[in-house]
């Protein structure tokens, strides 16, 4: 265990450490224009300059920050927010399940530590360079080094860039377009996933359904995409023919 600790402790001093920094660095533009607009969201949406700097720092999850701050404003109950953030950020369990064997062999606190700071595009690039898990403590310093990197880097610019939107949210003019910079910094996200052709299914779907069910109070057509997208993907990948041993198709 002590081992286990000096190795977790030193991921900052491996190169791989370096590259995921670097390689975060290409995609940190559309980062920081998704986190500026989201900050400015928070502040616009009724919180006070507290509550945002605190949802900033503990959530730490835009899209379903993005998704809960109209139901706030609305004054929507409770539940319903909290059903919607969970719909939202269901894809991290699916996350967690996939990066289980690189991680398990942390301590605890490790483990908490990497699941708070993993997001999309850090779980996409790390997964990208290491499709299999560590198979020696070489190997395992490489990878969590890596992911460490990206990890910080992509924490970093989000961070910094949200608390510039809610530092600024009285003072930036709306008609500066804050709102399409962030729908363009999603779509970068949801283009960088949607990388099989099960995943642009499941994308099409869902972008059909939420505008068929617009007109649902609440923004209740984001929980009816999900809903729509996942149920037409299983029934997909159930039906799919497969050749004898193939492994199921990627969600």
């Amino acid at each position: 265990m002590r081992h286990l600790r000096a190795s977790a402790s030193s991921w900052w001093q491996h190169p791989a450490f370096a590259r995921g920094m670097r390689e975060m660095a290409s995609v940190s533009p559309g980062l920081a224009a998704w986190g500026m607009m989201t900050g400015v969201a928070m502040v616009k949406s009724g919180m006070s300059t507290v509550e945002a700097v605190a949802m900033t720092l503990l959530v730490f999850a835009g899209s379903s920050q993005l998704a809960a701050m109209p139901l706030i404003a609305a004054g929507a109950p409770m539940g319903v927010i909290l059903a919607t953030s969970f719909c939202v950020n269901m894809r991290f369990v699916v996350f967690s399940a996939h990066m289980r064997p690189f991680l398990m062999h942390l301590p605890l606190n490790w483990r908490l530590f990497h699941g708070y700071l993993t997001a999309d595009l850090s779980y996409v690039m790390f997964t990208r360079h290491y499709p299999q898990p560590p198979v020696n403590e070489v190997e395992r310093r490489e990878q969590l080094a890596y992911l460490s990197g990206g990890s910080l880097f992509n924490w970093v610019s989000w961070q910094s860039a949200s608390l510039v939107g809610i530092a600024m949210a009285n003072v930036i003019p709306t008609r500066w377009g804050l709102g399409f910079a962030g729908i363009l910094a999603l779509l970068g996200v949801g283009c960088s996933l949607a990388s099989s052709h099960l995943r642009r299914v499941s994308a099409g779907v869902a972008g059909m359904a939420a505008v068929a069910a617009y007109a649902l109070p609440l923004k209740l057509n984001i929980v009816v995409a999900i809903a729509s997208a996942v149920a037409l993907c299983l029934i997909i990948d159930a039906s799919w023919p497969k050749a004898p041993g193939a492994p199921r198709l990627p969600a």
